[in-house]
């Protein structure tokens, strides 16, 4: 029988250790470890450890060595509408009221039903581990549909209970959508890989009485308040003339901003206005490239981040982007951040990794289980290919990763410790289903 410092010297017993050229823990900021593993048990980061180290620490039941890959943590898209995938293309080069007037809104209400969110959401998924994201913060109708979608590829999400004015084949009013997302949230409440938050649309969309609602239930629950705010000029504009006051004020007086609230968009933001986000707490989804391809402008990020105001970043829907791909929001909101400042310095390779992963986690109010590479929290992973010849001569993984690497690079994503892809292919769906559905409903969609 051993001795307890015999036992106590005795390899422990792991699932994974997962050995790469390169970790990016983003806790603590602004580390890149060469020569390092990670140990992973029963879903849950067991150590970062040197590599000598973990050999003689660690007994592993698999073991996967990626040389010339960095291992980050999975990326967290803090904005969009999953389903809207089956959207793609559909309604471009429109500004923001026309794309939805003309062409999003009546689509919505000929197709978009259960069966519609549930193949929609099932392609985003696909698509969003393909590139490295391993938690979404969705915002759409039938949130049932995007939870059975979500479950079945093996995704972490946030799903929002939408509450909006008019009638949909989803609801028929404010009340209506919000019982029916809270029935929703009570049947999931167990799900290790579902959250909930709490989705008005728009200012321009949702009723004062609504809001006032909205900021008790997420008062009484302590979720997030998922909300478009300040996308346009014309929705400042028409805020002022129907409310007397902007939209970020009108909310302040109802009782919106705090913690909860998660500022979709916040393009046109005055001075004032970030400074009082950033007391309150609040949170911003940057959205660059909807943004630009909308029209709807660029938002102020190089002040937002020197006043500290929490940022993660989203990709919004396919209809508007077209793409769910947090390596191009990345290297969008960098450069654009640093063009309009006229600031090279403005939100460098590190700090947008940080938005990427632990920002929208903090904003989700999940930062305490993903967004960093700690022992003790969820193994959501995502792995990337450095060593391509296309990505050479690689000084800087961190740097690499924002302005030089794409999606494509991405090999192997991991949720809660489980494999979601493997070699750039999903592990729980097949390819040709996605195609079938794409198919589908784009005949649906033209016909």
């Amino acid at each position: 029988m051993n001795s307890p410092s015999e036992r106590q010297n005795q390899p422990q017993d792991v699932d994974l250790l997962i050995r790469p050229a390169w970790i990016i823990p983003i806790e603590p900021a602004g580390l890149t470890l060469e020569a390092h593993s990670l140990a992973i048990k029963d879903g849950l980061i067991v150590a970062l450890l040197p590599d000598a180290d973990a050999r003689q620490r660690f007994r592993p039941r698999q073991v996967i060595d990626l040389p010339g890959q960095v291992l980050m943590p999975g990326l967290v898209n803090l904005h969009t509408h999953a389903a809207m995938n089956l959207m793609r293309g559909f309604a471009d080069d429109l500004p923001l009221m026309r794309w939805l007037s003309e062409r999003i809104w009546p689509a919505e209400s000929r197709h978009a039903d259960a069966e519609f969110v549930r193949a929609g959401t099932l392609l985003a998924c696909a698509e969003m581990l393909r590139g490295g994201i391993t938690t979404f913060n969705d915002m759409y109708f039938f949130p049932e549909a995007a939870a059975a979608a979500a479950e079945r590829i093996g995704m972490r999400a946030v799903l929002g209970m939408i509450a909006i004015e008019f009638p949909t084949r989803y609801a028929a009013d404010a009340d209506d959508y919000l019982s029916k997302g809270l029935a929703v949230r009570d049947r999931h409440s167990a799900s290790p890989l579902l959250n909930f938050s709490l989705a008005p649309h728009a200012p321009y969309t949702v009723a004062d009485k609504t809001f006032e609602k909205i900021a008790t239930l997420a008062a009484q629950l302590e979720i997030p308040i998922h909300l478009h705010v300040h996308e346009t000029r014309h929705e400042i504009e028409e805020s002022v003339r129907l409310h007397g006051a902007r939209p970020i004020e009108r909310l302040r007086r109802l009782g919106i901003l705090g913690p909860q609230l998660i500022a979709v968009h916040a393009v046109h933001l005055e001075p004032g206005e970030i400074e009082l986000l950033a007391h309150e707490g609040c949170h911003i989804a940057h959205c660059p490239t909807s943004n630009m391809k909308l029209g709807s402008g660029v938002p102020p990020m190089a002040a937002v981040q020197a006043r500290g105001l929490n940022f993660g970043l989203g990709t919004d829907g396919a209809a508007s982007n077209n793409r769910l791909d947090l390596f191009q929001e990345m290297r969008h909101a960098a450069l654009l951040a640093k063009g309009a400042s006229q600031d090279a310095e403005a939100l460098n390779a590190h700090t947008v990794l940080s938005a990427a992963t632990l920002g929208g986690a903090r904003a989700l109010g999940l930062d305490a289980r993903i967004g960093s590479l700690l022992p003790g929290k969820a193994a959501d992973l995502c792995a990337v290919r450095l060593d391509d010849w296309l990505l050479q001569p690689c000084f800087d993984p961190a740097s690499h990763l924002v302005y030089v690497a794409g999606r494509e690079q991405v090999t192997h994503t991991w949720v809660d410790g489980a494999l979601a892809m493997c070699n750039s292919v999903p592990s729980r769906i097949d390819i040709s289903e996605l195609l079938e559905v794409a198919g589908l409903w784009h005949t649906r969609l033209t016909t």
